[in-house]
């Protein structure tokens, strides 16, 4: 959790917050066929085997504190798509979203492209 004061009073923003509203951001670019789970997600995705709409938040890896966090994001691409054209729309709509949502700054973006998918 990440909070911060101001002038009005203390501000607190949720790690689970920042990866939805990061997901729905990067689900919402062109070419972005789903978000991939990775690491601890997987593990678990393998043992409960949900069969429903993979959560928004998957796939997502968010470090740093109030004054900038980093995002890791694993996503799944639509086959036919410019790969660099995707990976710079997703990065300048996460920083977008983010420092206008919250005010918090982001440093970096990185994108890890873990599937073509095939429509």
């Amino acid at each position: 959790m990440i909070a911060y004061e101001t002038r009005i009073g203390t501000i607190h923003v949720s790690g689970e917050y920042l990866k939805k509203l990061i997901g729905y951001a990067a689900s919402s670019c062109f070419g972005v066929a789903g978000m991939v789970p990775s690491g601890k997600q997987k593990f678990t995705g393998m043992v409960f085997r949900r069969k429903a709409k993979p959560p928004a938040d998957q796939g997502i890896r968010v470090t740093g504190d109030i004054r900038s966090i980093s995002v890791e994001l694993h996503i799944l691409v639509t086959y036919g798509v410019n790969i660099n054209a995707i990976a710079k729309s997703i990065v300048h709509k996460v920083k977008y979203t983010v420092e206008e949502t919250t005010g918090i700054t982001v440093d970096k973006v990185t994108v890890q492209v873990d599937g073509i998918k095939a429509e």
